[in-house]
């Protein structure tokens, strides 16, 4: 098969292409700026991107995982979380929104999936509360919106802090519009602002990273929206929390050689700030792309060895990944391959398998074991045509096991 009739899992060079000459633009003005770090490229992604999540707050940092520990780490310089307390996380997270818990001291609590939706299962929740817990992970997993009325509940219910990992579903969004006029009335019925009020009361349509107290975001290349590098970002409405996190990534530092922390060095470069600044303008026009993609495999996929997600409004997902279910999954992965379809398993192991978390080796978590055993995903991206799509559709149904 000739190179060019294969349809690659994800085409960086054209995704980036098609904004390559706002990029070379964007890239020359912060060279000739002579200023490469925390500079006014960093300032104007940071305020553009908060206004865009609809935050108070957006602080760049050098990457996803160090967005979520950063967080985490704040909480406890603010006293609001100790050593040893618990936080409940999805059982079938991706690896690094559980090492920003253990990197800071904190008990990962797994919680079981749905298999229909692959989020978080919200009945599960309540039983895995107990007097250590203080916080929710909430991770967006595959573009999906995981948050729902009674994650928001349960949180106000038990003062649990709810932390967003928005690695995978920049610009999704919850959309409820029975919520509208439960906010419009409860907007009268708050008084002084608390500590973590944010999620307690949804609007009707609110992106992602905006539903809970704070939020980490990665920028990796892969993402919808992707730097050219490692790139990260932490978003919030709690000032005090803005301003730690700022402090803890620049060496614990807000004024030169003053360490109010023992911080790091994770900050986003300018470089990587005004390439992510030119893309955001186009993240919703790509998002709509991500979603015509996605039509065509719900309307189009049909086998019987073949499942697919519960389909969600398209607001409430921007289709990061297209994930199938499938009991002979290498083998169709094979199949795929030999029509030239490129795709990739996300997670092959899941984390309570992982060698480096050996003390979890015997639990039973079977529906997050199920779905890290059969789940392929297939070519999603803004520059794919319709033409692509059928091709992997065309795919898929003509696999045959013998």
């Amino acid at each position: 098969m000739m190179k060019n009739d294969v349809i690659p899992f994800l085409d960086l060079k054209a995704v980036n292409g098609q904004y390559g000459d706002e990029i070379s633009q964007a890239i020359q003005e912060v060279l000739a700026s002579g200023w490469y770090i925390r500079g006014e490229a960093c300032s104007r992604f940071e305020n553009d991107y908060r206004h865009f999540i609809g935050a108070d707050y957006c602080v760049g940092v050098g990457n996803g995982l160090d967005a979520l520990a950063l967080i985490y780490r704040a909480y406890i310089e603010m006293g609001m979380i100790v050593l040893g307390d618990e936080v409940i996380v999805p059982a079938n997270t991706f690896i690094a929104s559980i090492l920003a818990l253990t990197e800071n001291g904190l008990k990962p609590i797994l919680v079981e999936p749905r298999m229909d939706t692959l989020e978080i299962d919200d009945c599960l929740i309540e039983q895995a509360i107990t007097p250590k817990t203080k916080s929710l992970l909430l991770v967006h997993l595959y573009g999906r919106c995981a948050y729902t009325e009674k994650i928001g509940s349960l949180c106000k219910k038990y003062n649990l802090i709810l932390v967003e990992d928005n690695a995978q579903a920049h610009g999704c969004q919850f959309k409820n519009e029975e919520l509208r006029m439960k906010n419009e009335e409860s907007a009268c019925a708050i008084g002084s602002p608390q500590n973590h009020s944010s999620f307690l009361i949804p609007h009707s349509s609110f992106r992602t990273g905006s539903l809970g107290d704070a939020a980490g975001h990665s920028f990796y290349p892969g993402k919808n929206l992707g730097a050219l590098g490692d790139a990260g970002a932490v978003t919030t409405n709690d000032k005090e929390l803005a301003q730690t996190v700022r402090m803890l990534a620049n060496y614990g530092s807000e004024t030169k050689y003053h360490c109010q922390y023992k911080g790091r060095n994770s900050r986003l470069d300018e470089i990587q700030a005004a390439i992510l600044d030119v893309k955001l303008k186009h993240l919703d026009e790509d998002n709509r792309r991500r979603q015509a993609i996605a039509r065509l495999y719900y309307e189009g996929i049909s086998h019987p060895l073949v499942a697919l997600p519960q389909r969600l409004p398209d607001a409430n997902n921007v289709y990061h990944l297209f994930p199938v279910f499938c009991k002979e999954r290498d083998r169709l992965q094979e199949h795929l391959a030999s029509k030239g379809i490129q795709t990739l398993i996300h997670y092959p192991i899941p984390p309570h398998r992982q060698p480096c978390f050996a003390e979890w080796h015997t639990l039973s978590l079977p529906v997050t074991e199920q779905i890290h055993a059969t789940e392929l995903s297939l070519p999603i991206s803004p520059v794919m045509t319709d033409g692509d799509a059928q091709r992997v559709i065309a795919a898929v149904n003509g696999f045959c096991v013998v």
